[in-house]
């Protein structure tokens, strides 16, 4: 099992090479995007095996389709090693990984042919992705300034629409949408890869919709082959507080961790495992260590601990024995 960690950053170095550091292994390599905005400097520091640093950077910004454009150079930066990667996931350079290495590698090998991404038909009120998203047009932060004056004065005259007929761009495909981060077959992104090259009408609409990094790739795949394959996504993220981001891993996170390796049922993607957690900062080293320390354990404990793990040649959940949940 080769797996291709792709690695958006922008902040908070000194955690990037502790993330690199946690993950690195013999069975595993790392395609990383540095925001232009940033000083890739700071990052060149980390330490670990097979860290490629990729060459052609683009400025970054939240909700914009610049998050797709990065992600997209990384997926085709993975996927044109010669090593050929079997599983390809996607973190952020604030991630950490919940589960040690050995363990994350024998739950892809055990789950070669699901694709882990969040995925709700929009329009979903319960996980907060509306269709405005779509329908409204979302001027991007390259677009000329007197563009966007003369569109923003058309608009107001109603001569040009604030709305756009998604249905026009999509035709039959079912919009859907889901969380930025995902664990994908080499398969899953080979059909991605190909869609986003072919389909540009379809590209060049959802470069003006809102946060499209959480409806492109989940539309792609959910008008695929691939949908009947698709599980929960494997991050864990803190939205209890509200707001566009979710919250910072603190010590109070740790009992959670201890505890559970798993999402609840009752959650709005439903049940599945946990390996991943975000964000941390540069300044969380003392929970950090506490994770090592818990990671150091649960590389004692039995692989099939896993919740959700399915087997090779079946879709259906795989309960492990006695259904004990660590």
């Amino acid at each position: 099992m080769k797996i291709a960690y792709l690695i958006l950053a922008h902040s908070n170095p000194r955690h990037f090479g502790r993330l690199i550091s946690a993950l690195s292994s013999g069975s595993c390599a790392f395609f990383v995007h540095i925001d232009s905005k940033s000083n890739i400097e700071d990052f060149l520091r980390a330490e670990g095996t097979d860290v490629h640093f990729v060459e052609r950077r683009i400025p970054v910004y939240w909700g914009d389709f610049s998050q797709v454009e990065a992600l997209l150079i990384l997926l085709r930066a993975a996927l044109a090693d010669s090593r050929h990667f079997d599983r390809f996931v996607l973190l952020s350079g604030t991630d950490y990984a919940l589960q040690p290495t050995s363990r994350i590698e024998y739950f892809f090998a055990r789950n070669r042919s699901a694709e882990f991404i969040n995925l709700v038909q929009m329009p979903s009120s319960a996980a907060g992705k509306p269709m405005s998203r779509l329908t409204t047009y979302k001027e991007r932060p390259g677009d000329m300034r007197p563009i966007k004056a003369i569109r923003s004065v058309l608009s107001s005259l109603g001569i040009v629409s604030r709305t756009r007929d998604y249905k026009a761009y999509l035709g039959a495909l079912v919009p859907y949408a889901g969380s930025t981060w995902w664990a994908l077959s080499r398969e899953a992104c080979e059909h991605i890869n190909a869609f986003a090259t072919n389909e540009l009408r379809i590209v060049e609409f959802f470069k003006h919709t809102h946060c499209p990094d959480e409806s492109f790739f989940q539309t792609i795949l959910g008008n695929s082959r691939f949908k009947p394959r698709i599980r929960r996504n494997l991050t864990y993220a803190d939205w209890t507080a509200g707001g566009p981001s979710p919250a910072y891993i603190g010590s109070r996170h740790l009992p959670f961790f201890r505890c559970t390796s798993s999402f609840p049922p009752s959650d709005i993607f439903g049940a599945g495992d946990i390996l991943f957690a975000r964000k941390f900062s540069d300044d969380a080293d003392s929970v950090v260590s506490q994770i090592d320390q818990l990671l150091e354990i649960r590389a004692c404990e039995p692989n099939n601990d896993l919740l959700m793990g399915l087997d090779d040649d079946t879709a259906e959940p795989r309960v492990p024995s006695g259904g004990r949940i660590r």
